[in-house]
């Protein structure tokens, strides 16, 4: 009944606004503008104001009366941790129904994986280069969050990660800010769907603004230093792509740049997200990170730190509560923040509505609903596609695999064989362990009936006790072939994970070591949320497999590359280095005026290590070959506003099917600033069977060779180029081409 009369005594506002009001307005913004009229300033603040729950054994509560109390007085307009579809619609009716304009709550969540069907970690996910399933991972997540009474995800995560010792590497799309870009987009789609009051969407979250991804040292939290050209033509880009994709928030990061956190960052949120992008949603602090700035030395009270997170555009407050306590009296003695707290809950209204939350707050919690779409048997049909398809296929010497199946028995040896908890990795939600089909019985389902599975974990993943090396040794002796499954735990990678150390940890080289001097053949399946660098173990393995945290159906998945029942066609979308020494280390670096040179003492190289990383972005092998024919162009130059076609015909010159990704990059040669090596344009998967041929064409337009010149402004400039067509990002298949006006 509360939410027929809140309709009602809405439409009278609206239609007693007088026409100068709303002859200009959609009708939801007449809608939001008039409901704004009728708010206290105490109400506005408590918009901008998210608490979160609490946990007890029968799962997220809210955390007390007086929490409640703040819903029923309109100072609280947000929760995050609370779900479940019963919990959110107790926790709704008291905010519609015992409040005094019935406002309805928007309940968030961090769902970077899936909700309760756990897929691979979203850096796996961009190894697949299938933006479709990584759209549909996304479309899950949001249908099964919907279902149990969620309206929003704090993802994707779209930073830009050069650094694999920065734990959350784990949470994003890689190095590469075009491939992430691209993926920022399908996720974006996949959880908001093509209208976000459709009941099986939620919004989305582009994270962390901005550059967080750079922590200096590889240290989360840490405080990064990046120059506009760098800022504006990397770790912006895919953020500026989430914003024309239609995101409906964006998150601050916890790092300060250049000076000024994030959370207070005027730069980046007032001048370019709002002003220059034109972006018209919410922004929410992460984390207490509006109350962090005093801890940053850039606020000297909390009083202070409420003011500089409202100046630059923080619209919304997660957890702590300066908002709550401080903006009140800041308002009096900064009559210019009025406004501001104005358009913070325009924009906080405003994706409320587009949730379709004012006509019908319970909508997302419904009971039965839940009970059907949580952990539905098609999503984790799903969760096995997307997972066999984010394996990478490092080495394969002398065609180890695929396994025979029939094999007479096989020794699956490491920590990591049957451990749940890892394959679901960090950011699992709701995913549950007992979900998961671990690898060591993924092989048992997959292997012939008179296969014998041998099983020892030879060690533990981080420690130096190698007591169980004997057992280990022992079954792989007996064995045709012995499966290594090694890696790092869960709780390696995530927020708070970074290492100074990105080898296997513990005796892990040690007992692969031990299993290569049996004399079998060593495939290595990797289990990790960031690059490994274990030079030994790439180099000396009979095969090795980067598995990722693959989710629920790791195990299965994984069988599926190891016997071959699936080719794998997974790429790296980032550089696997050799050793710490290199970081940070991607593809698109600069040239310097004395690139690498192994027979030049006075170049920019090492002394005691290659300057070329273990493994380049983009590599990945597959069971067949392929071959790239003469790379061609139409013509040797183009204009603006015409286009240069670039074709080369693919050949599966192997005797299986398979898919490559064919991948497309170019190079200014000269500059009006430095430009990279290398920048990735386009690609194309592409099936073919054991002799078939495709031929593979890209357009090149001037608007792809745009970037941010010496005046900072984002243009195309006319020269010479090259454009390089190939498997990775290593390819030397290329042409040059002219860019005229």
């Amino acid at each position: 009944m509360r939410t027929l009369v809140f309709a009602i005594i809405i439409g009278f506002f609206v239609g007693c606004s007088g026409p100068d009001k709303t002859t200009t307005l959609s009708p939801r913004d007449a809608f939001i503008d008039s409901l704004l009229s009728e708010m206290t300033i105490e109400e506005k603040i408590g918009q901008m104001s998210q608490s979160t729950g609490s946990w007890e054994t029968t799962g997220p509560i809210i955390a007390d009366s007086s929490t409640l109390d703040l819903v029923r007085t309109g100072r609280l307009g947000s929760f995050l941790n609370v779900f479940g579809a019963e919990r959110t619609r107790k926790a709704q009716e008291i905010a519609v129904n015992g409040s005094r304009l019935g406002i309805p709550l928007i309940f968030g969540y961090d769902m970077i994986h899936g909700y309760a069907t756990t897929f691979p970690i979203p850096l796996a996910e961009a190894a697949s280069w299938d933006l479709e399933l990584i759209k549909k991972s996304a479309a899950i997540t949001a249908l099964e969050a919907s279902a149990a009474g969620l309206h929003w995800n704090f993802a994707p995560m779209v930073d830009i990660a050069r650094d694999p010792r920065w734990g959350r590497i784990m949470e994003g799309a890689g190095e590469d800010p075009w491939w992430g870009s691209q993926v920022a987009i399908a996720r974006v789609r996949g959880y908001q769907g093509n209208d976000l009051k459709s009941l099986s969407t939620i919004a989305a979250t582009a994270k962390h603004f901005a550059g967080y991804g750079a922590a200096e040292g590889g240290r989360d939290y840490n405080t990064t230093e990046i120059s506009e050209h760098t800022l504006r033509d990397v770790y912006l880009v895919p953020f500026q792509a989430a914003a024309k994709a239609g995101v409906a928030a964006f998150m601050n990061g916890f790092n300060d740049l250049n000076g000024t956190p994030a959370t207070a960052n005027k730069f980046l949120v007032r001048q370019i997200l709002k002003k220059e992008w034109d972006w018209k949603g919410l922004v929410v602090s992460d984390w207490a990170s509006v109350q962090e700035l005093t801890d940053h030395g850039f606020a000297a009270t909390d009083s202070e730190a409420a003011g500089l997170a409202l100046e630059a555009g923080c619209d919304m407050e997660m957890v702590s509560k300066t908002y709550d306590e401080y903006l009140i009296d800041l308002v009096q003695q900064h009559p210019e923040y009025l406004p501001m707290i104005d358009d913070a809950t325009l924009r906080i209204l405003g994706v409320k509505y587009d949730l379709g939350l004012f006509e019908d707050p319970f909508r997302y919690s419904d009971l039965q609903r839940e009970k059907q779409i949580v952990r539905n048997n098609d999503h984790f049909k799903h969760a096995r596609e997307i997972a066999k398809r984010s394996i990478v296929l490092l080495e394969n010497r002398n065609r180890t695999l695929p396994l025979d199946p029939n094999l007479r028995k096989i020794a699956v040896i490491g920590p990591l064989a049957e451990d749940r908890e890892t394959a679901l990795g960090t950011w699992s939600a709701q995913g549950q362990q007992s979900d998961v089909t671990p690898l060591l019985q993924g092989i048992q389902l997959a292997v012939g009936e008179k296969t014998k599975v041998l099983y020892a974990a030879g060690s533990e993943i981080n420690s130096t006790d190698k007591s169980g090396f004997n057992k280990a040794r022992a079954l792989a002796k007996q064995s045709d072939a012995i499966i290594a499954v090694v890696g790092e735990h869960a709780l390696m990678s995530g927020e708070a994970l970074s290492r100074s150390d990105i080898g296997l940890p513990g005796v892990q080289l040690d007992l692969l070591k031990m299993l290569k001097e049996t004399g079998k053949p060593v495939i290595v399946v990797l289990m990790n949320g960031r690059p490994i660098a274990e030079p030994w173990m790439y180099e000396n393995c009979d095969a090795v497999l980067e598995t990722w945290l693959l989710g629920v159906q790791s195990g299965p998945a994984i069988a599926d590359v190891i016997f071959g029942s699936y080719n794998p066609a997974g790429k790296l979308p980032v550089t696997i280095p050799r050793s710490v020494g290199q970081i940070p280390i991607y593809y698109n670096h600069k040239n310097t005026g004395r690139a690498a040179d192994p027979a030049d003492r006075y170049t920019s190289k090492y002394i005691d290590e290659a300057f070329v990383p273990q493994y380049p972005f983009g590599y990945g092998l597959s069971y067949t070959t392929f071959e790239y024919g003469e790379l061609t162009l139409d013509k040797p130059a183009f204009h603006r506003g015409d286009s240069l076609s670039v074709s080369v015909v693919l050949t599966n010159s192997g005797s299986v099917a398979g898919e490559e990704v064919v991948q497309l990059y170019v190079r200014d040669l000269f500059g009006s600033v430095t430009r990279p090596v290398l920048e990735l344009k386009n690609f194309e998967k592409v099936l073919l069977n054991a002799g078939e041929s495709h031929l593979v064409k890209f357009k090149i337009k001037a608007e792809d060779l745009s970037f941010w010149d010496k005046n900072m402004a984002f243009r195309s400039e006319t020269g010479q180029f090259k454009v390089f067509v190939g498997s990775n990002s290593a390819t030397q298949l290329q042409q040059e081409f002219e860019l005229l006006d």
